[in-house]
Formats: structure tokens, C-alpha cells, sequence
């Protein structure tokens, strides 16, 4: 069925966020962005929603396309809204987060250069707002584990 409004509509996103404690410090998976925009910065992984799968669902599918891993239990975090997040369009993001006891192998695809994990105070310049996403993912684990 085609869809035709009058109002203009945003994109929906999902960003994954993957933790691991590693000698009583929080790591954090990241993706290196393949393309524009802010390519060959590191980014959590994740992307758009398509038209037929829920929030959580695309987060799984993305975690899984961009670093091979699967498996981890993923929980919703937050909405990221802020108007200019994204300099392609007006995009709305829902977060999830998830804990794993070990370090798992992480291989890039997809829209992904390179996956590795990062010390959380050691991050490096990060795309979009994702400081501001990895911040509220870090209270929350702190909060719960």
C-alpha cells in the first residue's frame, strides 16, 4: 500500500551498546565507520530500522551485520532525539544495551571497517552523539551490576 502525507517524517535508528567488565573496568564494543558520515570514526554499531522489524529487532540485525556477534541479551536504554544528531536527516534513535562476561571476538562487516573493544576512559572521538549514549549506558550498568 503506498503512503502519502503532508507532513515530512524522520528516520528511525537503533544504536547497540555492548559491555564488558574487564578487571573492574567497563569496556565498550565500537564500530570504525566505512562511510560518510564520519567515516573512519568509531561509533557504536547500529542503523536504520527497516519498514518491517521492530526497535529491538534492528538492534539485534545491526549488532549482528556490523561485528558478528550475536547472543548477547539486549535492553532498551533510551530515546536520542536531539534535532540535529545526524547530518544526513532528522533521525531518532532507540538505544539498547547489554552486558557479556567475556570479551567476545568482534569481525567487521557490513558498514563497518573495524570492531575492537575500548577501556571506557580511553574512547576515542566518537561519531553522532554516541559519547552522550555510552555516558547513559554506563550509569545504567553501574546502577544494575
Amino acid at each position: 500500500m503506498p503512503y502519502s502525507y503532508q507532513y515530512p517524517h524522520f528516520a528511525l535508528t537503533v544504536d547497540a551498546l555492548v559491555f564488558v567488565k574487564k578487571e573492574d573496568v567497563w569496556e565498550i564494543l565500537l564500530i570504525q565507520r566505512k562511510s560518510p558520515p564520519f567515516q573512519d570514526q568509531w561509533a557504536l554499531p547500529g542503523g536504520y530500522v527497516d519498514i518491517d522489524e521492530t526497535t529491538e529487532k534492528a538492534a539485534y540485525r545491526e549488532l549482528e551485520e556490523e561485528t558478528g556477534i550475536s547472543g548477547i541479551k539486549l535492553n532498551r536504554l533510551d530515546v536520542f532525539d536531539a534535532i540535529d544528531r545526524d547530518p544526513r536527516e532528522r533521525t531518532v534513535s532507540v538505544a539498547y544495551f547489554g552486558v557479556t562476561e567475556d570479551i567476545l571476538q568482534a569481525k567487521a562487516s557490513d558498514d563497518a571497517k573495524n570492531a575492537r573493544w575500548f577501556p571506557i576512559n580511553e574512547l576515542p572521538e566518537l561519531a553522532f552523539d554516541h559519547q552522550e549514549i555510552i555516558e547513559k549506558g554506563l550509569t545504567e550498568i553501574t546502577e544494575r551490576y
